[in-house]
């Protein structure tokens, strides 16, 4: 089956005579697909699954905390296909996706047809942006240049540059691929080459205007999807459809949300908006082939003005606007106003490409006026702050707002109307569920017992109750005590603001060497994992591999397949390496990654929960870190026989008070500050090491 795949329902599929599967028949269920995947089932594997199906069957909201190697994917697509009503699956990364709509859903599907007999469909749904615009790659990007048409390789600088090679091979592509999503084009372009030949949705002419409208790759995806019982798609898609009202997932009675931990994130992001004096100079250049002269040139000085102000504009948060740039951005606003006004009135036959050219200037100008205004809202829900990156030349500095907190939006579009599941291997900070619940809008008084029992409390109902939910954590097949070791190098001095930590580096060449190789280095910065790559390629004979220097699959794969490699990056990237086995046997973490006290999103947040009474720094800072270094640890152990070692090299996780809180974040290794006894059982564990398993290439 392939992705994307709607399979035909056969003669004794029909869903009138589909079994239906209570939840006390989870457990044969799922043994029927663990059985077809070639799996093992695990105790907490069935845990899960049941609680899953009796969420949705009391209309429940559910935590779970899975372990690596519980086997989670298929405890949630087990009870999810056995539900009958449409299932949404929302991942934070596309391996997953893949794994679910290629692998384990195929699988699963088939094992359960003779009990339910019926077989489900399933389809995968991505943002439209994510796939190829045919009325573009066939007519054309309306030019910002001149009139008309333009062949947008010879606009990158001709066929033969990088660029032009990219988009001439997506124009052929868009005749042999079945999908047109970028994530099966392989190799990959950039993203300036495919942003020629894909449209966001307020882009899009629409498919009953659109002259490629019946082949459109995006509109072919949500067909499948409403014919999908399980629709996979990703926490971005799923953050649009629930901050733009307009719905873009089809209706469902189920939503989960695997990879939970990174949810915030995601919906952050989808809701952060950006004022870039590029943005606002490419909107002059749409705007100019069909609105008015006069709207035209209040956008052209307005950009000016706004562009003047950014070249100086120092970083930081802007709690207020000061008056010269609320001026500025009030320009914008009204010019771009003024712009959409213009558009709507004017038509202008002599273009082929009318439609197209409206639409992309039509979307630019709204995208403008929408960001100055909430600029301008001075809203106690948002954070303001200037952002300048002068590696990419003078006057790049801009405006951005972001919410001070998603808990809210999300408790009032994620949870009515239908069950929610949450599930990762890190959803238990400080030793509960509570702080995470809080973040993604699950608040404390709407906790009911991890345990169900007959003496439950009396629930509110109404318009005002707040979403029911429990925590579960099933654990992990894992003996963690006996698998690994956390060791914190207690002896060595406090990290401070300096970058250079030259103690800190003296420890780590004695760890790797102890490992003989075979170390995950994972750094708070780039700039802390570059240093420490160039001094200790000087210091060691271990090859040392870099973020940034290749591909993260063909850094993985060298990393995976030489037991002497090292691989140095951030923590923060680096949370989806998987790589079992004695390739990686000491996962390292220079320090504990509080967020930058500049920061300004971070910063804003601490302080907000600081004046209502709380304590920001454990609400903030420390449950972002925790949350990192948890994904952090869990790299080391991947597979019932590996050993090893996750060394902290701050010694603040031994010392400090909420050291216990982070340690309680993580699996329950066995704890040590002694640094002799860890490079004796480093040096134990690399000598009895089998040889690292082969790690298959990506197709």
């Amino acid at each position: 089956m392939t992705n994307d795949s709607t399979p035909q329902l056969l003669p004794d599929d029909s869903p009138a005579e589909a079994a239906e599967a209570p939840a006390g028949r989870i457990p044969e269920l799922l043994h029927a697909a663990v059985t077809a995947v070639g799996g093992v089932e695990r105790a907490g594997q069935v845990r899960m699954a049941e609680a899953v199906a009796e969420a949705v069957e009391s209309a429940e909201h559910l935590l779970v905390q899975a372990g690596t190697g519980t086997g989670k994917s298929l405890a949630y697509l087990v009870p999810a296909l056995a539900h009958g009503d449409r299932v949404v699956v929302a991942t934070a990364t596309l391996a997953l996706q893949r794994q679910l709509v290629e692998r384990d859903l195929p699988r699963t599907v088939e094992a359960l047809h003779p009990a339910l007999r019926r077989r489900p469909l399933f389809a995968m749904l991505k943002g439209r942006s994510n796939y190829l615009c045919l009325h573009r790659a066939n007519e054309g990007t309306p030019s910002e240049e001149g009139e008309g048409l333009f062949d947008p390789a010879e606009a990158l600088g001709g066929p033969s540059s990088k660029l032009g090679q990219d988009v001439l091979r997506l124009r052929d592509w868009a005749d042999e691929t079945e999908t047109g999503d970028r994530d099966d084009l392989t190799p990959g372009v950039s993203d300036k080459a495919w942003a020629q030949l894909s449209v966001t949705s307020k882009e899009c002419l629409g498919a009953t205007r659109c002259a490629y409208g019946q082949e459109c790759f995006a509109e072919k995806a949500r067909e499948r999807a409403k014919l999908a019982d399980v629709v996979v798609t990703n926490h971005a898609l799923l953050a649009i459809d629930a901050i733009e009202g307009a719905p873009v997932l089809p209706e469902h009675e189920l939503l989960i949300i695997d990879e939970a931990h990174e949810l915030v994130n995601r919906v952050t992001g989808a809701a952060t908006a950006e004022l870039t004096v590029g943005a606002v100079n490419r909107a002059v250049k749409r705007a100019a082939r069909l609105a008015n002269e006069k709207a035209v040139d209040a956008l052209q000085a307005a950009a000016e003005s706004y562009h003047g102000l950014m070249e100086t504009a120092q970083p930081g948060r802007v709690e207020e606007l000061p008056e010269y740039l609320g001026y500025a951005v009030a320009a914008i606003r009204d010019a771009c106003r003024q712009v959409i006004t213009s558009l709507g009135e004017t038509r202008d036959k002599g273009l082929s490409d009318e439609d197209a050219v409206r639409k992309q200037a039509m979307a630019s100008a709204e995208t403008l006026h929408e960001t100055a205004d909430r600029l301008l809202a001075d809203s106690a829900y948002d954070v303001v702050w200037i952002e300048r990156n002068d590696r990419y030349g003078p006057g790049t500095a801009s405006l951005r707002v972001a919410p001070m907190s998603v808990s809210g939006l999300l408790r009032e579009n994620l949870y009515k109307e239908r069950s929610v599941v949450l599930t990762s291997a890190t959803l238990k900070l400080g030793g509960d569920f509570n702080g995470v619940a809080a973040s993604v809008g699950l608040p404390v008084e709407g906790r009911l017992p991890d345990v169900r029992s007959d003496a439950e409390p009396a629930r509110a109902e109404g318009e005002h109750a707040p979403p029911y939910w429990r925590g579960l954590d099933v654990g992990s097949p894992f003996s963690y005590p006996k698998q690994g070791i956390l060791y914190v190098a207690k002896h060595l001095p406090e990290p401070g603001r300096e970058p250079d930590r030259p103690q800190m580096l003296d420890e780590l060449a004695d760890l790797i060497s102890a490992a003989g190789g075979r170390t995950l280095g994972l750094f708070s910065s780039m700039r802390a994992a570059q240093k420490a790559a160039e001094q200790l390629r000087e210091q060691l004979d271990f090859p040392i591999l870099l973020q940034g220097e290749d591909t993260l699959g063909e850094l993985i794969r060298a990393f995976a397949s030489d037991p002497e490699t090292c691989l140095f990056g951030t923590l923060s990237l680096w949370q989806g390496v998987d790589v079992p086995g004695s390739a990686c046997q000491l996962v390292v973490m220079d320090r504990i990654p509080f967020p930058r006290p500049d920061d300004p999103l971070m910063s804003a947040r601490q302080k907000a929960v600081e004046e209502a009474g709380g304590n920001g720094f454990m609400a903030v800072a420390a449950t972002h870190a925790a949350l990192l270094m948890a994904q952090g640890a869990g790299r080391l152990v991947r597979a019932a026989d590996d050993r090893g070692v996750v060394a902290v090299l701050d010694s603040r996780l031994a010392t400090k008070r909420y050291g216990g809180f982070f340690r309680s974040s993580m699996p329950d290794f066995w704890y040590t500050t002694d640094r002799n006894q860890v490079r004796r059982s480093l040096a134990a564990i690399a000598q009895s090491a089998p040889p690292p398993r082969p790690v298959a290439k990506r197709g």
